[in-house]
């Protein structure tokens, strides 16, 4: 019993963080993303393609989560947008206060849209509000087209589906309708996307979502 109070009083905690980053962003008019994904699923990969579609089109900041390394910020920073590593050191999700002490070190006010790339984990990070606007999972077609039934609760929290890396489907046992019947059998709401970021395969349709998103009001 004391374990179910101590996680609650967590929970609420983090919640009330992640409202206060929720009206922050709003205040500021900028869309945020909380990109969740197994690892090697292709977030960062993800991340960098997306940069590389929209352009100047919005104006984007990243936040990178990792439990070891600045490697993946390092990554995206040669897009010359601003980007803050979170290292975790062993925690297997991002919190609202992490973030809220990274939206610190950005200019908000410069920002339409902010990709909040998660750790790779599709177990934790689905109970952790960070103040987002919505999650996106990625999927690789690597890990199979039952993933989706694996990890419900994640989905059940989403708004985005990535279906990436369908470049590879003609060397995988992997069924892409399947995979996305799966997905959508969780969360008939989702929005889904089938990508490459080796090919590029999917990343306008992707990009140009983002922009009816992210897009200011005039």
């Amino acid at each position: 019993m004391s374990v179910i109070t101590i996680e609650r009083k967590v929970l609420e905690k983090n919640d009330e963080i992640a409202d206060q980053n929720r009206a922050l962003l709003k205040r500021h008019g900028i869309l945020a993303i909380n990109l969740v994904s197994s690892p090697g699923a292709g977030k960062t990969s993800l991340v960098e393609r997306t940069l590389e579609g929209l352009g100047k089109r919005l104006k984007v900041g990243v936040i990178e989560g990792d439990v070891q390394t600045d490697l993946d910020a390092r990554r995206v920073e040669r897009y010359g947008v601003p980007v803050v590593q979170i290292v975790t050191n062993g925690g297997c999700h991002l919190e609202a206060k992490l973030v809220q002490d990274a939206l610190l070190q950005i200019e908000l006010r410069d920002l339409d849209l902010l990709i909040i790339e998660n750790v790779g984990n599709l177990v934790c990070p689905a109970n952790y509000d960070l103040g987002e606007a919505m999650k996106a999972v990625v999927l690789s077609t690597a890990e199979g087209d039952d993933k989706p039934l694996k990890y419900p609760g994640m989905l059940r929290n989403a708004s985005v589906v990535i279906l990436n890396k369908i470049d590879l489907l003609p060397y995988l046992n992997c069924n892409l309708a399947e995979l996305k019947s799966n997905a959508l059998q969780i969360n008939s709401r989702l929005e889904v996307f089938e990508t490459s970021c080796t090919t590029s395969a999917g990343i306008p349709r992707w990009c140009d979502w983002l922009m009816t998103k992210g897009a200011r009001k005039p």
